[in-house]
């Protein structure tokens, strides 16, 4: 008997799985685009200064960055917005900027976006709030933060309301309140803000602030994560299942939530709602950086929210969301295509890999480069994989946001290698390296150097392993620099193949 009901209990939990796919993958395909989400919030711009390591300074104990570049993405309540309209919805955004460099720079942003600005507050007498984060490598080293805080005037309030009541006119399906402590959320606005949502049907969602939640009373839901919980509840609420879901309860009841989403690091999201508690662990990923992770749970929670997406297929789209966030290093906005590539693809074994071709691979550097990441190449034949490979494709990675390599196809291999190689067939080697987390994509060229191949992706940069110098580097004129790194002694596939023919074993 117990054979037929555990039966029973896998045949519903498939059922369960199947439909959870396909509800995802309805909403990611279509019911998204339809969605129309107002962001409410503290905007503001976040600066990276990316650069290498590798002294220490003869002025004082601290490592000397060298700057090999910069890039501007928006951040806060803005990076929430630009979040929703990389995911596909329709987004309007109000907040309050200066006049001055970096309110130009973050309205640029937002019109590059697609996010429509109409509601954003330009003040005389108020500097745009900014963060600046500095870069060795991809880890953060230093964050500098210019701000101000101040909160809206009764003007100011009367001309948010305004918007919104304008947008409450043309379909709108969500409003987020993105409160980063800066003063633009108000306890006076927010509630306006909540109970006219509420008074048309419209979901109101919180990325919360602070202690004291009584601004965002009778909302639909809040997103905090953990620290958030324990700072509201007034005590430390261990990351553990069932203390989170009775904290959780505490404040839901307290005050007059729909739903509390707590985000939980590497154990992923807990939902609590009237009569039911949810965990979702997250998959375990390469975490690079954690900014802007929360307005990524939030973008989804949003617009899944507006489409009546159920709560189980909801957790499941943000977690995998946010699994692509804290993969890239900065502030990252999650592309929809990213996001139904990792939905589709889960729970099912990468069985083959196709490298791009030249205009597919240009194409990928294009967006990457408009966006504002910074793409590595360097080439090879990578017939047999060993340490040394992956430790250099690891180093070479880590000089940016994507690494694309160029592998020779099998007729130069033999043209550079002898007959006998390649051991591994070109389609076999691209598996292989596609594999590894290091590599976003692999690209085959014929020649004997990948001279031509450069010249129609130029990448930012172009690495280059043993004892090259950079001007001996071919088609090092179409890249931004070129980096030379040291092999790591001891590994050679061409000894390795020589070691198996004398049948010689690997001595320690």
């Amino acid at each position: 008997m117990g054979s037929f009901i555990e039966s029973d209990r896998r045949k519903r939990l498939r059922k369960q799985g199947v439909h959870m796919k396909e509800t995802g993958e309805h909403f990611l395909k279509e019911q998204i685009l339809k969605t129309r989400v107002a962001v409410i919030g503290d905007v503001m711009t976040d600066r990276y200064i990316s650069g290498s390591v590798r002294r220490i300074s003869p002025e004082a104990p601290v490592p000397v960055n060298l700057v090999t570049g910069e890039r501007f993405v928006l951040g806060g309540a803005a990076n929430t917005a630009a979040n929703l309209a990389s995911l596909g919805c329709t987004v309007y955004v109000m907040g309050m900027i200066g006049r001055d460099g970096d309110g130009k720079i973050l309205t640029d942003l937002l019109q590059k976006a697609g996010i429509d600005d109409r509601g954003i507050l330009c003040k005389e007498d108020y500097h745009t709030t900014a963060k600046i984060r500095i870069l060795g490598a991809r880890q953060q080293m230093l964050r500098l933060d210019f701000e101000e805080k101040k909160a809206p005037d009764a003007e100011d309030c009367r001309a948010v309301m305004k918007r919104l009541e304008q947008l409450f006119g043309e379909d709108l399906s969500c409003v987020v309140i993105s409160d980063y402590g800066k003063g633009m959320i108000t306890e006076e606005l927010s509630q306006e803000i909540i109970q006219a949502a509420k008074n048309r049907g419209i979901p109101v969602l919180v990325d919360p602030k602070g202690s004291d939640w009584r601004k965002y009373d009778g909302a639909y839901g809040i997103t905090p994560n953990l620290k958030e919980l324990s700072d509201c509840l007034g005590q430390e609420v261990p990351n553990e299942d069932r203390a989170v879901a009775e904290a959780g309860r505490k404040i839901r009841e307290e005050f007059h939530l729909t739903h509390l989403f707590v985000t939980r690091s590497e154990k992923g999201i807990t939902a609590v709602s009237e009569n039911s508690v949810i965990h979702r662990a997250s998959e375990a990923q390469d975490v690079f950086d954690v900014s802007g992770a929360g307005d990524t749970v939030m973008a989804v929670a949003a617009a899944a929210t507006a489409a009546s997406v159920d709560m189980e297929t909801l957790l499941e789209l943000a977690n995998c969301a946010a699994g692509i966030a804290v993969s890239k290093v900065g502030t990252y906005q999650v592309k929809r295509e990213e996001v139904l590539e990792a939905w589709m693809g889960r729970g099912a074994l990468r069985m083959e890999y196709r490298p791009l071709s030249w205009e597919e691979a240009a194409e990928k550097v294009r967006r990457w480069k408009e966006a504002g990441e910074k793409v590595v190449f360097t080439n090879g034949c990578f017939d047999i994989l060993h340490r040394g490979h992956i430790t250099y494709l690891q180093q070479a990675a880590s000089l940016g946001d994507h690494l694309i390599i160029g592998l020779n196809s099998d007729a130069s291999v033999r043209r550079l290698k002898g007959e006998e190689r390649p051991v591994n067939n070109e389609s076999d080697r691209s598996f292989m390296l596609a594999a590894l987390r290091c590599v976003d994509e692999v690209v085959l060229f014929g020649e004997d150097t990948p001279e031509e191949l450069l010249r129609v992706l130029q990448p930012d940069i172009l690495v280059k392993g043993g004892d090259y110098k950079p001007e001996e580097v071919a088609g090092r004129q179409y890249a931004g620099r070129v980096e030379i790194l040291p092999f790591v002694d001891g590994y050679s596939t061409t000894h390795m193949i020589e070691r198996i023919r004398d049948g010689k074993k690997y001595e320690s």
